[in-house]
């Protein structure tokens, strides 16, 4: 077997440090593509940490209240689009209808369920 050939154990080990260095490229590549988010991609974005809010229920603010307090209230009639709302950044209470964020919730709160007259 010829030493210079393409089958020589020198060009063997060769291409075997070669294909070792480009796997861990990839594999670097792959890493920091999994923590960028691309518009339009299947990849999902991580879910947006909640702020606590505050709501005033009967002139008596209420709070600080996750998502799930915030569902409960909704569902009770207590809180509605009209509600005053304060959340931490910002100047003044608010009403919910002007806040993105917790209007969100209302709109995916379903409505109760009517009563059949059966």
């Amino acid at each position: 077997m010829n030493d210079s050939g393409f089958y020589s154990i020198d060009r063997l080990v060769e291409f075997g440090l070669g294909m070792a260095v480009a796997q861990q490229m990839v594999q670097t590549m792959n890493q920091a593509m999994q923590q960028v988010y691309v518009p339009g991609s299947i990849q999902s974005m991580p879910a947006p940490q909640q702020q606590p809010c505050y709501v005033a229920i009967n002139g008596e603010p209420v709070g600080p209240l996750s998502e799930r307090d915030l569902v409960r209230l909704i569902a009770d009639k207590k809180v509605t689009k009209e509600t005053l709302a304060w959340m931490p950044g910002m100047p003044q209470w608010r009403p919910i209808e002007q806040l993105p964020s917790i209007l969100r919730v209302i709109a995916l709160t379903p409505p109760p369920i009517p009563q059949s007259n059966v």
